[in-house]
């Protein structure tokens, strides 16, 4: 009877269905016949044999990425710029939109909100290239600044110094991303009944009490969620950012795992060790994403599922 009933309902649907059908033949063409290339991974491919007629490596190449002398590196590096940016980047969308939503000006709140969304349509290319010539030794704004309140008695190399990669990498991904992140927090805080704020004002309440007590805990919800989407990131640490940042003087600390697959996959032409690599990091993501809605769902949230 279930089956009966769900093909009745589909039929009496059946437009709605033919409207997914691109979307589900774009993602069986692009998504999930390429992922019978993962098993490259598991073979020495080369280009004159195939995938298929390489020989099997096993687990070779998996050991040889986590016992490399470059693992340490790229596994430090990855987790900190992925975890300060967790730390730092995640928050800053959610307290803007909270301070958005205090303003009463409508044209300061949309101009505030335009100024904050353009970053997030320019390339990380033109990003670091601004922030290239704020932080240069002869023109940049930075270290002028610095120099003449005497912090610093010569102007310091900061897209150059090992020491500045990890600041520089989160400040440029808040200064592109806290935007366009907050609009998915301020369509939440939208939906927010109104009436809670009328009868929070009516008892006392201030703008502080209200954004603590109603608007925080009405986008609890939303924050569970993309807390989870975020803590699968972790392994992702923005490969495009770091590639354009990792000049070979500080490459001892923007090389990730992401940047690791990339060179040393591709432009080396080892794809089965890259290959290796990215499906490692893969399934340690769904482990965390996992792990992480589990907790969230513990905690009395709706989670991913």
């Amino acid at each position: 009877m279930g089956a009966k009933r769900m093909l009745q309902q589909m039929k009496g649907q059946k437009y709605l269905y033919l409207m997914v059908v691109p979307c589900l033949v774009w993602f069986i063409v692009f998504n999930y016949i390429p992922m019978a290339g993962i098993v490259i991974a598991f073979k020495d491919y080369t280009f004159a044999k195939g995938i298929w007629g390489s020989p099997w490596a096993g687990l070779d190449h998996f050991k040889q990425f986590v016992t490399g002398y470059h693992f340490k590196i790229i596994l430090v590096n990855t987790l900190a710029i992925s975890l300060l940016k967790l730390i730092f980047a995640f928050p800053a969308p959610i307290v803007l939109a909270l301070l958005l939503n205090e303003l009463r000006s409508k044209l300061f709140k949309r101009s505030i909100q335009t100024l904050s969304y353009l970053p997030h349509f320019v390339s990380w290319v033109i990003v670091l290239g601004i922030w290239g010539r704020m932080l240069s030794i002869d023109e940049g704004i930075v270290n002028r600044f610095l120099v003449s309140l005497g912090i610093v008695g010569e102007p310091i190399n900061f897209m150059l110094t090992s020491g500045y990669m990890w600041p520089i990498a989160v400040v440029t991904e808040i200064w592109k991303s806290i935007g366009f992140s907050s609009i998915i927090f301020l369509a939440a805080l939208s939906s927010i009944n109104p009436e809670l704020y009328e009868a929070a004002s009516m008892d006392g309440a201030g703008r502080f009490s209200k954004m603590f007590h109603i608007s925080l805990p009405g986008i609890r919800s939303t924050i569970a969620i993309l807390f989870v989407l975020a803590v699968g990131g972790i392994f992702s640490a923005n490969f495009e950012q770091l590639y354009i940042m990792g000049l070979p003087p500080v490459l001892d600390k923007t090389e990730v795992i992401d940047t690791y697959i990339f060179r040393y996959g591709l432009q080396n032409l080892q794809y089965s060790a890259g290959a290796a690599a990215g499906l490692l990091r893969s399934f340690v993501a769904l482990i965390l994403v996992l792990l992480t809605n589990r907790i969230v769902k513990m905690l009395g949230e709706d989670g991913l599922y």
